[in-house]
């Protein structure tokens, strides 16, 4: 089907900035929306932004202003601008992405998840 997997997260300081790369791959037909979602240790996974095929952005309300999330269509590929990071942003960050693939002459949905990166802000 389609896989996604994660990349750039690590530790940092509070007060600097990180970059998430999620890449997918497989028989991907299209990709409706992409998203980055995390779990803080100990809490429940939350979403922190989504992006459709057609550019329009949200984010977790708490986040706006800190963190853009942004595409490259043509690599299926889409990022995770994280800026003034605080130690409460220590979390494992996910991708997430729904759209179709192909599956012989037909298309099929798709919601896949990626492995997940720690993203560690000591303070």
């Amino acid at each position: 089907q389609v896989q996604l997997v994660e990349s750039g997260g690590g530790l940092v300081q509070a007060g600097g900035s990180l970059r998430l790369s999620c890449a997918a791959s497989g028989s991907i037909f299209s990709i409706n929306a992409m998203a980055w979602y995390r779990q803080p240790p100990g809490k429940q996974r939350e979403l922190v932004a989504r992006i459709t095929s057609g550019g329009s952005t949200n984010y977790a309300d708490s986040l706006r202003g800190r963190f853009t999330i942004s595409r490259d269509n043509d690599k299926n590929t889409w990022y995770l601008q994280m800026n003034s990071l605080k130690p409460e942003d220590t979390a494992v960050y996910y991708c997430n992405a729904e759209g179709r693939y192909y599956s012989g002459s037909t298309f099929k949905s798709f919601g896949s998840w990626g492995q997940g990166t720690q993203v560690t802000v000591s303070s």
